[in-house]
């Protein structure tokens, strides 16, 4: 399976090999969704807390006497039905995180890759290298792959120009190919990888 390797002004200046093991797996809906569902659970703080009443401070006195002053029983000013009482029911402090099986994130990644080759939304750029960080750049290598602003760019080492000059276009995300995931994959319309990135998928997969 190969695919041209363009550069900066989206012309073809040769051919890569794809690996079969990455890029010829037949994508399975289901699987992705579970797998897509755990890492956005895996993302979720959980750190929304209400506190009961018996958290709240204050309550400790009966507001009044239990009979006879027409008004109804009361034991504790820190009742849910009171204002500044407890909250019954409300959210509290978890964790929702779910384990992911290595070899099973694995796969995901080499579907979510799969798919991506077999729709057409899949770049490969002989670098990406810039003078400068001007977001202008970076707009222009878009135009010139045909990719819009949301998409995914995958480097196989951090660029602080590319990062700097990207920060401006919505929708725009820089990843790491040792940071990839099948989730990362699938969010974006148009993956642009680079030869570089694309070497070093293969050797993960042996």
């Amino acid at each position: 399976m190969e695919t041209e390797v363009l550069n900066l002004k989206g012309e073809s200046v040769g051919k890569v090999e794809l690996p079969a093991q990455v890029f010829g797996l037949k994508p399975c809906p289901h699987y992705l969704h579970e797998v897509s569902t755990i890492y956005l659970n895996n993302q979720r703080q959980g750190n929304a807390h209400t506190k009961t009443r018996g958290e709240i401070s204050g309550g400790g006195r009966k507001p009044w006497r239990q009979k006879g002053t027409g008004r109804a029983r009361a034991g504790s000013n820190r009742s849910p039905i009171w204002r500044k009482g407890g909250v019954v029911f409300g959210p509290r402090t978890r964790d929702y995180r779910l384990e992911l099986p290595r070899h099973k994130a694995k796969l995901a990644l080499a579907q979510a890759l799969s798919a991506r080759a077999q729709d057409g939304s899949l770049r490969v750029v002989d670098g990406l290298a810039i003078d400068g960080a001007k977001t202008s750049q970076v707009a222009g290598v878009l135009k010139a792959l045909k990719a819009d602003s949301r998409s995914l760019i995958v480097a196989e080492q951090a660029n602080a120009n590319l990062a700097r000059a990207s920060r401006n276009i919505p929708g725009l995300k820089i990843m790491l190919v040792a940071h990839l995931n099948a989730y990362a994959v699938l969010a974006c319309r148009n993956l642009i990888i680079t030869r570089g990135a694309l070497e070093k998928l293969g050797p993960k997969w042996n």
